[in-house]
């Protein structure tokens, strides 16, 4: 017996850890991308990012540790199901109760490391997260300038630099233009040749200015003056504003962080409910490794056919019921409708009931799952399928030996689509799985119909097959050279003259084909479906419906023409239907030096479609020269045909990448950049647009030498090493994807490196490997 225990054990235990890596990557790929922008902004120090990392993950494997329980027990019973080693077992006279036994004992130290890690470890983990956010906030603040881009997060500043320069310990910035907005109608407006930009102290840059001017209008006994002075050098410091990447970890991390004593103190108190529940969740969650041990015995023991891909199924669906019923439960608990107790402890309850009452209709002799394999056979030997494969075996013609592809092609190929399908099919389930329990609350809380959230799943569903589909073609060529080389049918191939590279290239054309498609998938129907699917998450979280419009963008560079002078447009309103400005300046300067040369205000002004050009109403016009005003005049109603800024110009949709096509990405940054805008994160994305597709072809490159190297160890092996290799390329693609973001590597190099990295290291093991 210990030997079958031991055996048992070590199926489920290789099983529970493979399952319970792939969903903590899948739960925390969210937070993955945050964390390697804050390390490549410097915003925290690297150590900072892997304690916020290390700190993360409790809160994680409190989820994720029962998940690894269930689909350990299901796959690993599963697989020996399906090779009727569970039938041999049984027949020596090994009943359901010894079975229940063994996996009971990996249920219990799971439900012991999972109720530590619910009741001690996590709470301090998310009492660590708060204090590393408060230090983030009293750390200097990283700020990143970039050149000919309106910067708005100094505190009442706003900030445009024509070029930069980076130093040693300061940066050399030129041709300035500054406005202080603590006066918005009437700002105070600096500009300077160049300045010197220093770190002072957390949250604040000193700049001193050289060779500039200042325009600032005040009222003196009720009557506006304008002042124009220059200086040679002046000192400003500007505070930067709090930084969004400050805030870490999750909105209800400080209940999170409380220990159980205080937790439980708070229950008594009014408003006690959101602790109570919490208090509860601490235990509830950790007993779900037992009482899905419970429901995965009995099922695991009835599969027959099917195997792992059976068992993964079944996973998915039960983990998708036990937490769609756990929310729910929750959910209603905080609306007052059942009692904490009964919303938190519903579903271990029914799934336990459900669990005792399946072992014991197993060990009375009946037979779980009977009907549903019976039904997938019939479906197998269907006439339907029988007639359809016989037509494909007439079709064939064994003389073709010439063309292409051949019958061993058509052999590999087949096990490398049927193994894409399954791996395709089961992750973006998971991933919708997931999706739908973090909306949960937001469809219970604003009673979203159903048939909303399912179009919103099913135009989701296409973004995760791009963004899927290069994992799944590594772990389909994984497994597909994999079960050659554990059958030894490539040993087979080699001796009849067949090399490395024929086998391997029926691979490498289809997986070139999955590429061109996913660039014609994203030029074609994806980017209409993630526009979709943001409107109608928009929906479920009740959000104000987005015009996808920029009213709040006051601050625009007019268009540059060779010789003549540069605008900046700065205005409080602008209605895009009725194309009329609220309090519109123009500032008007000489490109040589940066220096003001007149300066347009307007309480209003509107397109006129017959003219064809702007009207200003109720404004004022100065011309300058140097620290003098040469001319004023105001205006009722007056016009300036050297403006010609169309009202299209000023309504600057803002459209993430994926929601474009390759060549309305490449015209919207063009517009953007035309007008002052950031675009360093659009050219990083566009240029990924060609990269990202390429990948299906670096994976299956890099796959094939890993395949070979597995010897005889089987399919598990090769999804591991899949896992491991998808870990790597999606650090590798956030970290380059972040430092082309900060402007610290080209666009090119930033989109292009992972795909180059990999490629490399592929063709080196390829080459390595005996052919």
């Amino acid at each position: 017996m210990r030997l079958f225990t031991r055996y048992i054990w070590h199926e489920v235990l290789s099983h529970a850890f493979l399952g319970g890596a792939l969903f903590t990557f899948i739960l925390f790929m969210k937070y993955l991308g945050q964390l390697l922008e804050m390390a490549a902004r410097n915003s925290a120090s690297l150590g900072s990012v892997a304690k916020i990392f290390l700190f993360m993950l409790p809160n994680t494997l409190s989820l994720t540790i029962p998940m690894a329980v269930l689909i350990g027990v299901l796959l690993g019973l599963s697989r020996l199901a399906a090779d009727s080693e569970i039938t041999a077992m049984r027949a020596v006279g090994i009943g359901v109760w010894f079975f229940v036994r063994v996996v009971s004992a990996i249920a219990v130290v799971g439900w012991g490391i999972s109720l530590a890690d619910s009741l001690y470890i996590a709470p301090k983990a998310n009492a660590a997260l708060l204090r590393i956010e408060r230090s983030l906030k009293d750390q200097q603040a990283s700020f990143e300038v970039e050149p000919r881009v309106f910067y708005e997060d100094f505190k009442n500043y706003v900030l445009y630099v024509q070029d930069i320069r980076a130093g040693t310990g300061a940066s050399r910035w030129q041709r300035i233009f500054l406005a202080d907005l603590s006066d918005p109608v009437a700002p105070k407006v600096t500009t300077a040749e160049e300045a010197v930009v220093a770190d002072n102290g957390a949250h604040t840059i000193l700049m001193r200015l050289r060779n500039g001017t200042e325009h600032d209008m005040e009222s003196t006994n009720g009557a506006p003056q304008y002042q124009v002075s220059t200086f040679v050098e002046s000192e400003l410091p500007l505070t930067i504003g709090a930084q969004e990447d400050a805030h870490i970890g999750r909105a209800d991390t400080p209940i999170l962080a409380m220990d159980n004593h205080v937790l439980y103190e708070h229950t008594k108190g009014p408003g006690g409910k959101p602790y109570l529940i919490e208090l509860h969740k601490r235990f509830a969650y950790p007993a779900a490794c037992l009482v899905l041990m419970l429901i995965g015995i009995p099922l695991g023991l009835a599969s027959r056919r099917g195997g792992k891909s059976a068992g993964f199924v079944v996973t998915i669906a039960l983990v998708f019921i036990y937490y769609f019923l756990s929310n729910t439960g929750i959910q209603l608990a905080r609306e007052g409708k059942v009692s904490v107790f009964t919303g938190v402890w519903a579903a271990n309850i029914l799934f336990a009931l459900f669990g005792l009452l399946l072992l014991r209709q197993m060990a009375v002799g009946g037979s779980v799952g009977t009907q549903l394999a019976s039904l997938v056979n019939k479906f197998k030997n269907s006439e339907l399928l029988r007639a359809r494969s016989k037509e494909k075996e007439e079709e064939r013609n064994p003389h073709e030996r010439g063309r292409f592809p051949l019958i061993l092609d058509d052999y590999v190929l087949r096990e490398f689509m049927t193994t894409f399908a399954l791996v395709m099919s089961s992750f973006v389930l998971l991933m919708l799985v997931f999706t739908f329990f973090e909306l949960m609350g937001d469809i219970i809380r604003n009673r979203t119909p159903l048939v909303t959230v399912g179009e919103y799943l099913i135009n989701l569903t296409p973004s995760m097959i791009y963004n899927i589909a290069p994992l799944g073609v590594l772990v389909a060529v994984l497994v597909t050279f994999g079960v050659l080389t554990r059958t030894n049918e490539f040993t087979a191939m080699k001796a009849t003259g067949i090399s490395l590279y024929r086998v391997m290239m029926p691979i490498l054309v289809v997986s070139a084909m999955i590429a061109v498609a996913l660039f014609l998938f994203d030029e074609s129907y994806l980017p209409s479906a993630n526009r979709r699917q943001e409107a109608l998450r928009s929906v479920i979280k009740n959000r104000p419906a987005q015009t996808f419009l920029r009213p709040d963008q006051k601050w625009i560079f007019g268009r540059q023409e060779p010789g003549k002078p540069g605008r900046i447009f700065y205005y409080q309103f602008f209605d895009p239907d009725q194309n009329r400005f609220a309090n519109l300046t123009v500032f008007e300067f000489n490109p040589e030096n940066f220096s003001l040369s007149r300066r347009i205000f307007a309480s209003s002004a509107y397109w006129d479609s017959h003219l064809q050009q702007w009207v200003f109403e109720h404004g004022w016009e100065r011309r300058f020269d140097g620290e003098t005003v040469s001319s004023f005049s105001q205006f009722s109603v007056d016009s300036y045909p050297e403006i010609n800024e169309r009202p299209q110009y000023f309504t600057k949709e803002y459209l993430q990448s994926k929601e474009m096509t390759f060549g309305q990405l490449q015209r919207y940054i063009r517009d953007l950049k035309q007008s002052g805008f950031d675009t360093k994160h659009l050219s990083v994305q566009l240029n990924v647009k060609l990269a990202y597709p390429l990948v299906t072809l670096v994976m299956a490159v890099l796959a094939i030498p890993f395949a070979l190297s597995m010897g005889k160890r089987g399919s598990l092996t090769g999804i591991a090493t899949a896992i491991g290799v998808a870990i790597a390329y999606w650090v590798v693609n956030l970290t380059f994807d972040a430092l082309g973001d900060i402007n610290f590597l080209p666009t090119l190099l930033a989109a292009w490196s992972p795909d180059l990295l990999f490629a490399l290291a592929g063709a080196y093991l390829l080459l390595r490997t005996p052919t």
